[in-house]
């Protein structure tokens, strides 16, 4: 079979019919996809969470279906806080769950096309395009519409759910229980496919993160001085949109739509004590990989949800640094104060009136 298979690939190639060299290309780049896939996923991630496997005697590391789940665990935890980091700080967090809920109508729809219409088209397709769409849509109202940034959300949040409820009633309940699973998040969903495209997801949110990064960091904190200095900030604001859009598809898989926007927000805040743009987002991205990490496994042990076992840790992670922090700065005034003492009496000599007068 081997042997037929690459006989019959220079033939094709030899046929100046163009209609012959589109599937032959598809079939070329769908070959090494599989390839690199395979060796990301399985010689490498496998093989890693194998020899952790051995060496730890935990045995879910080897499942190759819970390897798949911590991949995405592992993506959503650096590409959240990441894109999160500068919604955040430019007070743009509500963003992600509007999207998320526009990503709810783009699902809703391909399983509407899928259903009703007799097609195949893979609801994270469509949940990516309608996403985007919706922060392109945003970021118009914003900037020739005149409209508010928080009314600009609701707007495009509300008419996205409305059109998600619309096309799951029109299907006469039929994709109801399809769609439960992209509400609430399962490791279920995390198939071998949609592990390469949450890889390609990260990739592409980090390298456009890493090109930008210095006109994001201006427009994020001065975007006057950046309007000033020549930026295209409209450019730069659509670019982080999407980009956005871009990681609610990525998290809906295990966080759920409801929960999605979590991660662009909890991690960012409890990296907050961090100084530091860069040491911040490497703060955050720590704290996200520990939630989603933690929460993964504990979903497993527990048969519970992901997406809320991921946000219930994000967020006792942030509580324990935020007392944490407190804490820490009590003592630090406390120690202040009693240096300040110390100058101002450095023998005890008030002390000792005291002691003399009582």
């Amino acid at each position: 079979m081997i042997g037929a298979t690459d006989a019959t690939v220079p033939t094709d190639a030899l046929v100046p019919t163009g209609a012959t060299d589109a599937p032959g290309a598809v079939v070329l780049l769908a070959g090494v996809g599989e390839r690199a896939l395979s060796a990301v996923l399985d010689d490498l991630w496998g093989g890693l969470l194998d020899l952790l496997a051995g060496a730890t005697g935990v045995d879910v590391l080897a499942s190759p279906f819970m390897q798949r789940a911590y991949l995405a665990a592992v993506c959503v935890a650096v590409v959240g806080p990441l894109v999160g980091s500068f919604l955040v700080h430019r007070e743009m967090a509500m963003i992600g769950d509007t999207l998320a809920h526009a990503a709810f109508a783009g699902v809703a729809a391909g399983l509407f096309a899928n259903a009703v219409l007799a097609v195949t088209v893979p609801p994270l397709l469509t949940a990516l395009v309608v996403s985007a769409l919706a922060a392109l849509v945003v970021q118009a109202l914003v900037d020739y519409a005149g409209a508010y940034r928080d009314t600009s959300l609701a707007i495009v949040l509300t008419g996205s759910f409305a059109v998600g409820s619309v096309l799951i009633t029109a299907a006469d309940g039929g994709i109801a229980v399809g769609i439960n699973a992209y509400l609430f998040g399962s490791l279920a969903t995390v198939s071998r496919a949609n592990a390469g495209i949450l890889l390609a997801m990260t990739a592409v949110v980090g390298l456009a993160v890493g090109a930008a990064y210095r006109p994001l960091v201006y427009v994020t904190f001065d975007e006057v001085g950046a309007r000033a200095a020549g930026i295209d900030v409209t450019r730069y604001n659509r670019l982080l949109a999407v980009l956005t859009a871009v990681v609610v598809v990525a998290a809906m898989q295990i966080m759920g739509v409801i929960l999605v926007a979590a991660m662009l927000v909890i991690p960012v805040a409890t990296a907050a004590p961090v100084t530091g743009f860069r040491r911040a987002i490497a703060a955050s991205v720590a704290a996200g990989l520990v939630a989603t990490v933690a929460g993964v496994s504990l979903s497993y042990w527990y048969d519970v949800a992901a997406g809320g076992t991921i946000v219930l840790v994000a967020i006792a992670g942030y509580v324990a640094v935020t007392v944490a922090a407190r804490l820490r700065g009590r003592l630090v005034a406390r120690g202040r104060t009693a240096g300040a003492v110390i100058e101002r009496d450095p023998d005890g000599v008030a002390a000792d009136r005291g002691d003399q007068g009582e």
